[in-house]
């Protein structure tokens, strides 16, 4: 099941200010920027940059995922593992608000998410 608009709008809202004060200066994003995408009911954080290999080419990694379970009204929080699969934050596996994740992904306390 997808967001409802209100969740669209605030995952929007949240997203653009994290977004703010995250990305790097304008004259670096062709090298490194930041985005965030809405996947049903999951928000996607991930890098952008061009393959080491093969400049032209333009690769996402992934950084931090949250998923939307509407039946306990929270969010849950994963990180992807060296093994390229997404693990549950065990420092905080859920929150309360889309603007607690990317709090969370921004304070990026145990270096889970940006390294």
């Amino acid at each position: 099941m997808a967001l409802t608009e209100k969740q669209i709008q605030e995952v929007t809202a949240a997203g653009e200010g994290f977004l703010e004060k995250r990305r790097p200066p304008v004259e670096i994003r062709n090298q490194l920027d930041l985005a965030y995408q809405i996947q049903g009911q999951s928000v996607l954080v991930y890098e952008i940059r061009p393959r080491w290999n093969k400049p032209s080419e333009i690769m996402e990694s992934p950084v931090a995922k949250t998923t939307f379970v509407q039946t306990q009204n929270h969010w849950k929080v994963y990180w992807m593992r060296a093994d390229l699969k997404w693990h549950s934050y065990s420092v905080k596996p859920t929150v309360k608000t889309i603007k607690a994740f990317f709090q969370l992904v921004d304070d990026d306390e145990r270096a889970c998410f940006f390294g």
